[in-house]
């Protein structure tokens, strides 16, 4: 009993330890971020631009105080802002095979993750092309065009979203309900699913051939040498949207359309 006791001693205060450790690393790297200068956090990591943005931090002239003073400007909770961008260095995709998910699940996964991305993200992407339009235009002419591109694109995936969210998702969800429990083909307007689902997969490909053209237009996204923070945050945010829009396309062009479209063939029509 006694040597349970000084075994049980030993992993508490190896769990202290181990949390005094975590702690003293965590606030070490928040220090570290809090007399950090924005701009160049910016720089090293573009992701951290949608924290500032968040916040109403200018990164690009202001980009040379500390986030310490620009919180303390801005009247901002420096411990909040620093969790966030703390969040955004550990922020990884877990892998995960969506071939052997439940068309449901794909479902709410994609309006969850991809669609909620693109509302999240438009906006501040189009903020960020039309000053750099506005501001390098005359130098470089084709910010200008990546400017109206990108909002054109962005107009279209906004009513394909609608149409998805509201028709075409929850028609394959009530059919896949329908095979499961042994019910009716549920009713829809649009007769089969085949119909929206090709509408679907041209929108897809109109929005893949305006991101191409951006892509070139950007030379890969590689900003000039004269760029400032927002040029340069701007092509790698698009660069960003870019590997999330393939992503999102992928799941419902390769995994949820040809599987909905299987699951419709269990009907006689």
């Amino acid at each position: 009993m006694l040597i349970f006791s000084k075994f049980q001693i030993i992993k508490d205060k190896n769990v202290l330890y181990l949390k005094y450790f975590l702690n003293l690393q965590k606030n070490r790297t928040m220090n570290e971020l809090l007399k950090s200068k924005v701009g160049e956090l910016v720089a090293k990591d573009y992701r951290k631009a949608t924290v500032f943005k968040k916040y109403g931090i200018d990164f690009c002239c202001g980009g040379g105080r500390t986030v310490e003073e620009a919180c303390a400007k801005k009247g901002i909770d420096s411990n909040k802002l620093l969790q966030e961008l703390i969040d955004v260095e550990k922020a990884e995709e877990k892998a995960e095979n969506f071939d052997e998910w439940t068309l449901s699940a794909l479902i709410d996964y994609i309006v969850r993750k991809h669609h909620k991305y693109i509302e999240e993200n438009i906006g501040p992407v189009m903020e960020f092309a039309g000053k750099v339009a506005k501001v390098h235009g005359n130098a470089n002419p084709e910010v200008v065009e990546i400017n109206e591109l990108f909002k054109k694109m962005a107009e279209e995936l906004v009513v394909h979203m609608r149409k998805e969210e509201l028709m075409l998702f929850p028609y394959i969800k009530n059919l896949e309900k329908a095979v499961v429990e042994g019910l009716e083909k549920p009713v829809a307007i649009f007769g089969t699913v085949r119909n929206p689902i090709e509408v679907m997969i041209k929108d897809h490909d109109d929005s893949g051939e305006i991101m191409e053209k951006i892509n070139r237009l950007s030379n890969g996204y590689q900003p000039p040498a004269h760029a400032c923070n927002t040029y340069r945050v701007l092509y790698a945010k698009l660069n960003e949207f870019e590997n999330k829009l393939y992503e999102h396309v992928h799941l419902e062009n390769n995994i949820l359309f040809p599987k909905a479209i299987k699951l419709e063939q269990n009907f006689a029509y």
